[in-house]
């Protein structure tokens, strides 16, 4: 597959599973309520998973569908903050947003969850743009976005191999700007804004 192919179908599944039958505000399901088999406490069947949820936002990053990543990225912190201490469970059921107000709880899911957990980080980071390289001592800031929900971000001591580095990022009119705070240690930091 080419890189044009690759962009082309990104774009199409994005759009895709960002459809009302796929995403119903707390965070794209595994089913479409359109489906014949769907049912929205049916464990593979229609719940929305926060780790799917994080893999698929990432993905739609990489191949520059900023807006959609951060549109899943609001709904997975929206969701987390109905649990106690935003502590996200395997899966909630894949109700409507509209339907509850509230993500209702599946019933069997393992609450709080690893791999949940690492959702909303793993979001972040992408949305952020942030690719590590501690063997290079290297960290490439690529097109960073904050979500529409945050103005201003600080990331304070955040390592990469065994230099720490402050960052500050900023958004106005849809347009995010990074400032480089503070370094320690031998780390070249690359923004790349495109």
């Amino acid at each position: 597959m080419t890189a044009d192919e690759a962009a082309w179908h990104a774009a199409r599944v994005g759009a895709r599973l960002l459809h009302d039958d796929m995403f119903g505000g707390w965070g794209i399901r595994t089913l479409s309520s359109q489906a014949r088999a769907y049912n929205p406490v049916g464990y593979h069947s229609g719940t929305v998973w926060p780790h799917d949820n994080g893999l698929i936002g990432a993905g739609l990053r990489r191949y520059g569908h900023d807006a959609e990543a951060g549109r899943i990225l609001a709904a997975v912190v929206d969701t987390a903050q109905d649990f106690p201490q935003e502590r996200l469970p395997e899966c909630i059921a894949g109700y409507d947003k509209e339907a509850f107000g509230i993500p209702v709880r599946y019933p069997i899911a393992c609450h709080p969850q690893a791999w949940a957990a690492g959702a909303i980080p793993h979001l972040v980071t992408s949305t952020l743009g942030l690719v590590p390289d501690a063997f290079e001592a290297t960290l490439r800031i690529v097109r960073p976005r904050l979500p529409a929900f945050v103005n201003h971000l600080e990331l304070r001591g955040l390592r990469v191999g065994r230099a720490r580095v402050d960052l500050s990022f900023d958004s106005r009119d849809g347009t995010t700007r990074v400032t480089v705070d503070r370094v320690e240690g031998e780390l070249d930091v690359r923004v790349d804004s495109g």
